[in-house]
């Protein structure tokens, strides 16, 4: 089966927000860095490493949130952002920008897969995602045929 879904264009603030998100829940050990780091206060009494872990663990936030702003910038990504439609099969994923151009995009490249309540999420890296929002799909049943098809590839559990 072949699930055709409708043009979708990816808001670039979306993008943002779940590459944060992501990031974060993967990275979450940079937390108690901090944290370990602010514990010097308790060998040499200083406010100081409180406002040093503090400070760090903000520059690293900011860090991603630039790079993920830049991702939207770069003329290489704004076809990320372009109206796109797709083509989901079990062996692939066909991102069309038109009729003619297409790239495809195997079910190995994904690393993992997450459901939310309005949208299905693709992880293929750090910096790249596919965000499929339940309304490009024209039927409930091709919905549920690629939650299925994530199982199936062990995306999703």
């Amino acid at each position: 089966m072949i699930v055709k879904t409708k043009k979708y264009k990816l808001e670039t603030s979306t993008y943002i927000k779940l590459a944060m998100k992501n990031i974060l829940r993967e990275q979450w050990w940079v937390f108690l860095i901090a944290i370990a780091i602010m514990c010097g206060y308790f060998i040499i009494p200083s406010i100081w490493w409180i406002i040093g872990a503090l400070i760090a663990l903000v520059l690293y936030i900011l860090f991603w949130l630039i790079q993920f702003a830049g991702v939207t910038q770069l003329e290489q990504n704004k076809i990320l952002f372009d109206k796109l439609s797709y083509e989901i099969t079990s062996q692939q994923i066909l991102i069309k920008v038109n009729t003619k151009q297409g790239m495809p995009l195997t079910w190995n490249n994904i690393k993992k897969a997450e459901i939310n309540k309005e949208a299905y999420i693709l992880y293929v890296s750090k910096a790249q995602l596919i965000h499929f929002p339940f309304r490009i799909f024209n039927t409930e049943n091709e919905r549920k045929f690629v939650e299925t098809i994530m199982r199936r590839k062990e995306l999703i559990k």
